[in-house]
C-alpha cells in the first residue's frame, strides 16, 4: 500500500482501519516486524523513489518533491540530505558527471563513497524491511483493500 502510492497523505487511522486494528497496535506490529515505524519506512520509500527520479528524469528538485507528496520543497532538500549525504541537486550533478552513483569518479572518492555507502544503507533497510514483513494475514487484508479501491 505504501509502496505502491509514496504521494499519497499516510492516514495512520485510515491504515489501521483498512486492517482491522487500533493505531497503536498497527504501529507497534509495523514497528516490531519491519524495525521501524511506518512514517519512517514511508520517508524511506519516497527518498528511494526521488532518487531514482533524480538519476532518471529531468524534473526539478520542487517536481521530484511533489512526486514523492512532499509539498515543501525545503523538507524535501533536508530529508534527501539527511538520507544520502547530499543536496539532491548536488546528487543530481554527480550522478551525471560520474554515470552513476557507485564511485567510479575521478575526484578524490570521498563524496562518491559516502554516498554510495548512505545509499546501500538505504535499500539494505528497505530489503529488510521487505523481507520481514508484517504478518501475512495484514499484507492480504491490506492487498484485498487497495484491490477493492
Amino acid at each position: 500500500m505504501m509502496r505502491d502510492d509514496v504521494r499519497g497523505e499516510l492516514s495512520l487511522g485510515a491504515f489501521a482501519q483498512s486492517v482491522n486494528l487500533s493505531v497503536w497496535r498497527l504501529c507497534h506490529i509495523f514497528k516490531s516486524d519491519v524495525g521501524m515505524p511506518p512514517i519512517r519506512y514511508l520517508r524511506l520509500l519516497r527518498m528511494e523513489r526521488a532518487k531514482g527520479l533524480l538519476e532518471s528524469s529531468f524534473l526539478s528538485v520542487k517536481e521530484i518533491a511533489f512526486q514523492v507528496g512532499l509539498n515543501d520543497e525545503s523538507h524535501f532538500v533536508r530529508d534527501f540530505k539527511s538520507t544520502y549525504g547530499s543536496s539532491p541537486a548536488l546528487y543530481r550533478s554527480h550522478f551525471k558527471s560520474h554515470g552513476n552513483g557507485n564511485g567510479q569518479g575521478n575526484g578524490n572518492g570521498h563524496a562518491e563513497i559516502k554516498e554510495a555507502n548512505n545509499g546501500s544503507k538505504v535499500r539494505q533497510q528497505l530489503a529488510q524491511a521487505a523481507k520481514q514483513s508484517i504478518l501475512p494475514s495484514l499484507h492480504l487484508v491490506i492487498y484485498m483493500f487497495s484491490y477493492l479501491n
